[in-house]
């Protein structure tokens, strides 16, 4: 096995990457998304109603469109939760390859949906079959957890976590770059259903068909053998149920931690274009820039440093790290008046978030049994995407109702129970 896992590694990376670039290339387009769809079925459709309602709610344009963001990506996010265990459960049953085969289908086959979504039904369809597939993050981090043992995990993890954190980068740039390639005028004689952001569709159908071709081709079976589980344990699709089977040591309170931190980050994620605008008259260009540097310095950190420190430390030590660096990342942002003490405040919550997710991830397959990594790493990355489901519309909530520093102030009180939390783990098996 120690000779194929730089392959291995490298395809889990590809696959969460353009998973992140999946979710996050519609960003630049949620503006123009629902002014097209709006335009095209009238006030009185169902987006038309939906678009008013959002006008009612949120009282400005950038309102409107940063809550219309808000619930796509709360959809997208409550599909990845709901079958993350799914996946990983499946994968622990027939095997990594073809859960992975079958996901990597799904992922094309939404882009394709996208690509003729003539309506905004067919749009919301394509979103729905993209969230579900991308549960297979879990899947991806239980084959790191098959392909290596101890303290390499957390290396693995952090690899895994550059590729989301790179994703998250390129994902808008190639929304936004592709924004204005209007196949529906340009190309002659174009198929029913095309439309003013097929383009973008079209980019991320061609990486997703390129991350399938080459997983079909080159990507070996990691698992060793089936899982000899009863199978009423293999069955279990509720994320809350099978949550509740995983009773060994150190996994729920580990997996508790990370939903609480993520429910923070998640609320500050969602508001930080409208700090940004309200407190330095931030324009789109501006704020793209500051989820490059966000994204960039996650990579950084998970991809060259974390895998490098974490042999020295462990991970819970280097897991409290992060919470200490992030506490003050949430203050500086929350409080910022200037351009400086929010880039400050920002690398704090980036390196922070870098030394906290890959160490959780390490954990809870440490504390698993080998018969289960696809279903434990599935329940925690299910709890990743709930508090993501739920973040946008409590951060949201405080924002415009107490002021915009309040969710950061929530986030950072919040922090202290995953700190706790983290702190009173069980020692790590070897």
């Amino acid at each position: 096995m120690s000779n194929t896992r730089p392959r291995v590694l490298g395809l889990v990376f590809l696959t969460v990457f353009l998973d992140m670039v999946g979710f996050s290339i519609i960003f630049p387009l949620f503006p123009r998304i629902l002014e097209h769809y709006v335009g095209v079925e009238g006030e009185h459709s169902l987006i038309g109603r939906f678009a008013a309602w959002l006008a009612q709610v949120a009282g400005d344009d950038l309102g409107v469109r940063t809550l219309f963001g808000g619930i796509l990506g709360s959809l997208y996010s409550l599909l990845q939760f709901l079958f993350a265990p799914v996946w990983g459960g499946l994968s622990d049953r027939i095997g990594r390859r073809p859960t992975l085969l079958i996901t990597l289908a799904g992922t094309c086959l939404s882009y394709v949906l996208w690509f003729f979504a003539g309506t905004f039904g067919l749009l919301i369809l394509a979103r729905l079959l993209g969230g579900i597939a991308a549960g297979n993050v879990s899947t991806a981090s239980a084959v790191i957890a098959d392909t290596s043992k101890g303290t390499d995990r957390a290396k693995g993890m952090g690899i895994l976590g550059a590729g989301i954190g790179l994703g998250f980068v390129f994902g808008p740039a190639i929304g936004g770059l592709t924004s204005g390639w209007d196949l529906s005028t340009s190309w002659s004689g174009a198929p029913a259903g095309v439309n003013p952001f097929s383009g973008p569709a079209l980019c991320a159908f061609v990486l997703a068909l390129v991350n399938l071709l080459w997983a079909a081709a080159r990507f070996p079976e990691t698992l060793p053998a089936p899982s000899a589980r009863d199978s009423s344990e293999k069955r279990r699709l509720n994320p809350f149920g099978a949550l509740r089977s995983l009773d060994h040591p150190g996994v729920r309170p580990t997996n508790l931690a990370y939903f609480l931190y993520f429910a923070g980050f998640g609320a500050m994620e969602f508001t930080l274009t409208f700090l940004a605008a309200e407190r330095l008259d931030y324009t789109p260009r501006d704020n793209a820039w500051m989820f490059v540097f966000v994204g960039l310095t996650i990579a950084v950190f998970q991809g060259g440093m974390v895998r490098r420190i974490v042999p020295r430390t462990g991970e819970r030590k280097l897991a409290l790290v992060g919470f200490g660096l992030t506490l003050p990342g949430f203050l500086l942002v929350g409080f910022t008046t200037t351009q400086t003490v929010l880039y400050l405040g920002l690398f704090f919550l980036a390196s922070g978030s870098a030394c906290i997710m890959p160490c959780l991830s390490a954990l809870v397959s440490r504390y698993s049994p080998d018969e289960s990594q696809g279903l434990s790493l599935g329940i925690f990355r299910a709890m990743g995407s709930l508090a993501r489901a739920i973040s946008p519309i409590v951060g949201g909530l405080l924002f415009w109702s107490l002021g915009s520093q309040a969710p950061y102030v929530g986030a950072a009180l919040l922090l202290v129970i995953p700190w706790y939390l983290v702190r009173g783990l069980p020692p790590v098996p070897e």
